[in-house]
């Protein structure tokens, strides 16, 4: 309708149409002849009289903020994401890294000392309210126990009276010990992998024994629910999977109290590589049955690209300086590119330790490349109405879809603007059925500049 102000007119059954202005936090259902007329309002603001006094009363005759944002100067976060090891208790069919395939590696203290003190002293020098620390990577982080024990320790140690909030992903395959140890230290919470019903659970995520791992997950839920410890589900799908997404997420939701669940379709990399593609419309079907079941547990399913309520040009940290340390200490800025081995190392990768500020030598050419990737740079999104709410997607997923050259989209942009446009038409739903506004007072919805997918 009106690209230039980001205001667009999508097309529903019976000549009705959806209209969102994302930065302007407006979504509402139009007739035909509204469509029609809205244009000359908003580019003119001349019009039939009740024509432009919606469009004042929505809030559409106002310039809105811009989401844009870009980091400058050298990198000073005050979070830091330790992978830990790349050895694994389980062999998931459809691990994106293929954990337990080859030689494992494992960080040292000392790796690990420096990018706490490293982000530990940023934060003060900043006023952070706190400093972060986290534990992913392309193993399971619990398999280092000792040192995912005695890095908190550390951290805890060196900040003093600063905060630290630590949180971890993990597949839940824990000891009563570790379960006791991450409901009294991980104060940011869990992000568990557990794909609902057991016999789906159990058929895709083994054990390195071949048996299966759904009664461990299900045991550690059960104590971080008995515990009220803040964890959330991410729940894997593959093709063959799909039809039992709904009765998987309400096995989950009858069982458990996850904060949220999140799904999303298996990744076409590592074990998974040349498996059959879930990112279908058999999905987006199922996907959407599954919500309306969630929904009677009064919980929206979270999809990471179909965002309504977050506006930003950044999908996630890799565009915002995400600190993340391999276990040879290098610096990644992305969560699937954990090892220097990785395809797409050399587009992640910006820095590793040495002579530089705080101990760690930043390469500003792979940083600076890695700032601008938001998606006002890319012209395919240009036009999309879910540009603000996806920013783009996942970049290593664009990479493993399109290779290095210009982003050309994906079956994943279809299933985003699905996703979106089912939220927006329930939020419209639930303010009454006519117009939906995200803010107080008409004010534009808050702009984020960070977001996206921090599981595995």
């Amino acid at each position: 309708m009106n690209e230039a102000q980001d205001i667009f007119a999508i097309p529903l059954e019976d000549e009705a149409y959806l209209v969102y202005a994302p930065l302007h936090g407006v979504a509402f259902a139009a007739t035909k002849g509204l469509v029609g007329a809205l244009p000359g309002v908003l580019t003119e603001g001349e019009g039939e009289d009740s024509v432009v006094a919606f469009a004042r009363e929505a809030g559409l005759l106002r310039t809105p903020p811009s989401p844009v944002t870009h980091r400058r100067g050298d990198p000073s976060p005050t979070e830091v994401t330790l992978f830990l090891t790349t050895a694994c208790n389980l062999r998931c069919t459809y691990c994106y890294a293929s954990a337990g395939d080859a030689p494992a590696t494992f960080m040292t203290m000392d790796v690990a000392k420096r990018g706490i003190d490293f982000v530990i002293d940023n934060a003060r020098r900043e006023g952070a309210p706190f400093a972060g620390v986290n534990y992913h990577g392309g193993g399971e982080p619990s398999v280092h126990w000792k040192l995912m024990t005695e890095s908190l320790a550390y951290a805890r140690e060196r900040a003093g009276d600063l905060e630290v909030i630590a949180a971890s992903a993990g597949n839940g395959v824990f000891t009563d010990r570790q379960i006791d140890w991450m409901i009294a230290n991980l104060n940011g919470g869990m992000s568990l992998s557990f794909d609902g019903l057991p016999e789906v659970h159990d058929k895709h995520r083994p054990t390195a024994q071949g048996k299966g791992s759904s009664p461990r997950v299900m045991r550690t839920m059960r104590r971080f629910t008995e515990a009220d410890f803040p964890y959330a589900v991410r729940l894997t799908v593959t093709a063959e999977q799909i039809p039992l997404l709904p009765d998987s997420v309400e096995f989950i939701l009858s069982n458990f109290t996850p904060k949220r669940v999140q799904v999303e379709p298996a990744y076409q990399l590592g074990r998974h590589e040349g498996k059959p593609d879930a990112e279908t419309e058999d999905f987006i079907a199922a996907y959407r049955e599954a919500q309306a079941r969630a929904a009677r547990f009064g919980h929206e399913l979270i999809y990471s690209a179909a965002r309504v309520g977050t506006l930003t040009n950044h999908f996630c940290g890799v565009t915002q300086d995400n600190f993340c340390l391999s276990p040879s200490g290098n610096v990644s800025a992305c969560f699937e590119a954990f090892s220097e081995d990785n395809e797409f190392a050399d587009v992640f990768f910006y820095g590793s330790s040495g002579p530089g500020p705080g101990g760690y030598t930043f390469d500003m050419d792979a940083l600076e490349k890695l700032r601008g990737l938001g998606v006002e740079q890319r012209s395919f999104c240009d036009g999309c109405f879910a540009k603000w709410n996806c920013a783009g997607d996942c970049y290593h997923k664009s990479l493993a879809a399109n290779g290095r050259g210009e982003f050309a989209g994906s079956q994943r942009c279809h299933i985003t603007r699905e996703l979106v446009k089912d939220q927006l038409l329930s939020r419209i739903a639930d303010s009454g059925g006519l117009i939906w506004r995200d803010g107080r007072d008409g004010e534009p919805c808050a702009v984020h500049g960070d977001g996206g997918d921090r599981n595995e």
